[in-house]
Formats: structure tokens, C-alpha cells, sequence
């Protein structure tokens, strides 16, 4: 099935009790038994499973072309549970230009575990190899990475790490299982904050990991959403598989409107540089154009000229643009992206980020004028 098919219909069923098309919400905590003890439905307490997250997890599975995916409460507990997979010696090579909330999780919740961690530059395989240990475990790659969206060598990278036993691991938020399905080129695990695009609409928060196949990573991962209690309601996955439905629509458009906003701000006087893989001068946009599908996905940062002082002043006039954090959704939101990461960011001060929507680009476009004027 295409993939615009299974938006909708994969991990759907008609309710048998009651013949509805729309799926109920199970705001349950616990089944009942059998006569016999057992749980003839299959379902037995919600902290382990529940209908509705066991229709997300195989919609999700669908898409990604998984064998199976784990739902969590949100972004940051599905890339902890991966970390969490972790063995005290374990060396775990990360992108230096890594989400900052990642960072937090390794630098700092973890920084006791006795892990050993390593930041390199992901788009250099030779880099990439060269940093590789007898006891690397774990390669975690973002493409597009968050906010330089930088691209990543899927099918590189999935060989350094099976050359090293290692287990790789991609962040595809950015891109989404409509333009990018990193299993295809070799990645053991796809990791996404469902929060973004997959459920699109700014008004739930969750994660979500995926496998091709059977791992000790991913069976630890399951311990952790299980026993950790670390998983969405029934009511936030409802809401993320119900946003599901238009998620490649809604792709494409913000993908189509981020190519005619980057043209646009390419060639502006006040923008020192774009950053979006549409672009045929982005330095990897010809792997990307080979990795994604169909568009370059709805993300773009750009740097104004000047500093801090001038980026925030842009950000400020902005009337269609919301200043907000986070991406994804159906509106159109802007942030100073250093000022949210703190005074350790990596992210030059006159880069500002555009999560694009699916407003007429003619209007943000004219928005975007106004600002920089």
C-alpha cells in the first residue's frame, strides 16, 4: 500500500461493539479476566498495554516499514530508553551538532552511568570510522539534523556500524517516514518525537522508536516504556493516529512551501545563508534529494546578517509567524534557536529556525519581507 493509504487505515479496525468508523478512546486503567484467570481480550493493565497504543505502534510500524515500534510519552523517554540500553564502558558516538535535548540526556542524566561519549561530525564517514572503538555500541545520526540541517550517509553509516557491532540509530523527526524511511538504507532504529509532524497538530506530546528487527536495544527499550512507566495515555495516542491521517499531505505542502521560502530568503540582502537540502547549493543536497522522497521536508534555519541582536529583531516583527518552540504543525512558527539551548549552544546567535506550515506561502513570504525590511 502507498503510504497515503496507510496514514489512514493502518492499525484501524471498526469497533466491533458498536460498528463506529472512528476509533473509541480506552480510558481504562485495568481489563477484566477470565473464568479462568486469563485475559481472553488480550489486554490486562494500561501501564503495559492498551488498544489505542497498540493501534499507534502498528500504524507507526506501517509507515516506517518496521517490524515493530514503541510508543512513549515523548521524544526525549524514547531516546532515553535507547541510552538507557547502555552498558557502564559502552562508547556511544553521537553528531556534534547532536538535538541539545539529547545532549542534556547524555551529558547529564546519564553523566554517573559510566558511559563513554564521543561527538564528531556524522557527515563524514572517514570521521566517522576513525572514531569507532572495540567497544562502540551505539551510532546515533540525525538527517536532516536539528538546526543546520545537515544530511547524514544513511547506507554509510549503517555499514560502519555493523563492520563494529555497533547498533545505529536515526532521528528522521525532521524528515518523517513520508519523504525519508532511514530502514531502507541499512539504520537499525528510527527514532521520532511524535510530537512534531506525525501528530501535527501542536497539541500532544509523545515519541516513538522503531525497529527492522529483533536487538537487545530495542528489547531493553521495551522494559523501560513498560516497567519505567514511560508511555502516552490512551487519549495522546488517540490524538497522534488521528493527526496521522493527513500527515503526507500535510508534509508535502509544508515541504513545498519551505523550497519557496528558501529561494526566497536565499536571495534576500539581510540573509547571510539558508540552510534546507532543496537547495541545490546546500553541500549535501544531491544525497539528500537520493535519501528523501518526494520533498525536502517542512524545516529551513537561516542566518541573518549580523548577530544575536539582528536575528531576534526579524524574529520580533513577524505577525503571521508565531515565536514559539517546537515544529511541525499546521501553523508556522520561528525561534532564536541559541537562546533556547542556553548559554552552551553550538548554534551560531544570527541563526534563526522556521518550522513551516501549511498557511499560503504567498502570505508568509510577505511576511518574512515585512520583517527583514
Amino acid at each position: 500500500m502507498k503510504i497515503e493509504t496507510l496514514a489512514v487505515h493502518a492499525g484501524r479496525q471498526i469497533d466491533p461493539a458498536t460498528g463506529a468508523v472512528a476509533a473509541p478512546i480506552h480510558l481504562t486503567t485495568t481489563f477484566e479476566r477470565g473464568a479462568d484467570g486469563k485475559y481472553p481480550r488480550g489486554f490486562s493493565y494500561s501501564r503495559e498495554e492498551n488498544p489505542n497504543r497498540n493501534t499507534l505502534e502498528k500504524c507507526l510500524a506501517a509507515l516506517e516499514g518496521a517490524k515493530e515500534a514503541l510508543v512513549f510519552a515523548s521524544g526525549l523517554a524514547a531516546v532515553t530508553a535507547s541510552v538507557q540500553a547502555m552498558e557502564p564502558g559502552d562508547h556511544l558516538l553521537f553528531p556534534d551538532d547532536l538535538y541539545y535535548g539529547l545532549r542534556k540526556v547524555v551529558l547529564e542524566v546519564f553523566q554517573k552511568a559510566q558511559l563513554q561519549t564521543e561527538f564528531i561530525d556524522m557527515t563524514d564517514l572517514d570521521a566517522v570510522q576513525a572514531a569507532v572503538r572495540p567497544n562502540t555500541r551505539l551510532i546515533w545520526c540525525e538527517s536532516p539534523s536539528n538546526p543546520m540541517l545537515r544530511i547524514t550517509d544513511l547506507a554509510g553509516i549503517a555499514a560502519i556500524a555493523r563492520k563494529a557491532n555497533a547498533i545505529s540509530v536515526c532521528d528522521g523527526t525532521f524528515a518523517t517516514p513520508v519523504l525519508q524511511r532511514p530502514l531502507d538504507f541499512g539504520i537499525d532504529l528510527v527514532m521520532h518525537s511524535t510530537t512534531k509532524f506525525l501528530s501535527g497538530h501542536s497539541d500532544v506530546v509523545g515519541g516513538v522508536l522503531l525497529t527492522r528487527h529483533d536487538n537487545y536495544l530495542f528489547e531493553r527499550a521495551r522494559k523501560f516504556q513498560k516497567y519505567g512507566g514511560a508511555i502516552p495515555s490512551p487519549f495522546d495516542c488517540w490524538l497522534t493516529r488521528r493527526g496521522i491521517d493527513t500527515l503526507p499531505l500535510r508534509v508535502r505542502q509544508q515541504s513545498a512551501n519551505a523550497l519557496h521560502l528558501a529561494r526566497f530568503l536565499s536571495t534576500h540582502p539581510r540573509v547571510e545563508q539558508v540552510n534546507y537540502p532543496g537547495l541545490a547549493v546546500h553541500p549535501r543536497h544531491e544525497l539528500a534529494a537520493e535519501q528523501m522522497a518526494g520533498g525536502f521536508g517542512g524545516m529551513l534555519s537561516f542566518h541573518v546578517k549580523g548577530g544575536r541582536a539582528e536575528a531576534m529583531g526579524v524574529a520580533a516583527k513577524l505577525k503571521v509567524f508565531t515565536r514559539a518552540t517546537s515544529l511541525g504543525g499546521t501553523h508556522s512558527l520561528i525561534e532564536h534557536r541559541a537562546s533556547v539551548e542556553g548559554p552552551k549552544s553550538k548554534t551560531p546567535q544570527n541563526l534563526l529556525r522556521a518550522s513551516i506550515g501549511i498557511e499560503s506561502v504567498e502570505d508568509l513570504q510577505a511576511d518574512l519581507e515585512r520583517a527583514l525590511a
